[in-house]
């Protein structure tokens, strides 16, 4: 891994697709301004509908888009996370894609675990209505480093983390649709877990806004391998935060963690 800058951007996602790509594409273009090598988008950035008109196979539209807007701005894109045509039946995927400056996916990753819950009124959530869940775990080797994915709800199993910690991951990024009620109590902490427990970065675009299903709390974080916030977005307000990740400090702290089980 190599010290770089991670711009993680805080978006309020409607049902607007342009207009969620069009600001998708000025965040791109801010990051890169303010030196980022790297940006990450929440989950379901482009459009929150789960209707089937709206998704896309990969490669299509939208990463062509987010492509030719990453080799203008010579920057990596991490696009949160868009519905992906299933060819094999009718729930879309929850898919993240990761492009490199060059305009080229490099990664792409399937939601593995999706959020079923009922709510304390007798209310159900059931993505795995809509949704198909992913079937492998992502991490690729970069220039940068070697990354791993996961999205929102994959947050609360551990074993995923580990296990693309075994494959090598040096940095993982969460995009999240994370809503308030919970996300006030547990966001960061399980976050930091992550970051901790498995001694590697944590990047986390979250969600602002409200729809039919609550609001969301936003607060996207980037983390250190000691589970600390190195920057972050306030509460229920778009933008962006953003921080290097010092190579010297994860090979450090995983030296001395090597040490102390000898």
């Amino acid at each position: 891994m190599r010290k770089f800058i991670v711009a993680a951007v805080q978006m309020d996602t409607g049902n607007d697709k342009n207009q969620n790509l069009q600001q998708m594409l000025q965040y791109i273009e801010e990051a890169a301004r303010r030196g980022a090598d790297l940006v990450v988008f929440p989950e379901v950035a482009t459009i929150l509908s789960e209707a089937e008109v709206h998704a896309e196979p990969i490669p299509g539209p939208t990463t062509r888009l987010l492509a030719q807007k990453a080799k203008d701005c010579g920057i990596w894109v991490h696009g949160g996370s868009m519905s992906e045509i299933n060819p094999n039946g009718l729930r879309t995927y929850n898919t993240s894609v990761l492009i490199n400056p060059a305009g080229e996916i490099v990664a792409k990753y399937r939601k593995l675990h999706n959020f079923d819950m009922i709510l304390p009124d007798g209310s159900s959530v059931r993505e795995s209505d809509n949704k198909e869940p992913g079937s492998h775990i992502v991490t690729v080797q970069t220039e940068l480093g070697c990354l791993g994915f996961a999205i929102c709800y994959d947050m609360r199993f551990p074993e995923l983390f580990r296990i693309m910690r075994l494959q090598g991951a040096e940095v993982i990024f969460l995009p999240a649709n994370f809503t308030l009620p919970t996300g006030k109590d547990h966001w960061e902490p399980l976050l930091r877990a992550r970051a901790i427990e498995n001694i590697c970065y944590v990047a986390a675009s979250n969600r602002v806004g409200a729809d039919e299903y609550g609001t969301y709390k936003g607060h996207s974080v980037i983390l250190n391998p000691y589970g600390q916030v190195i920057a972050s977005c306030n509460d229920g307000e778009q933008g962006s935060a953003t921080a290097a990740l010092d190579d010297e400090m994860l090979m450090k702290i995983r030296y001395m963690h090597k040490l102390n089980r000898m």
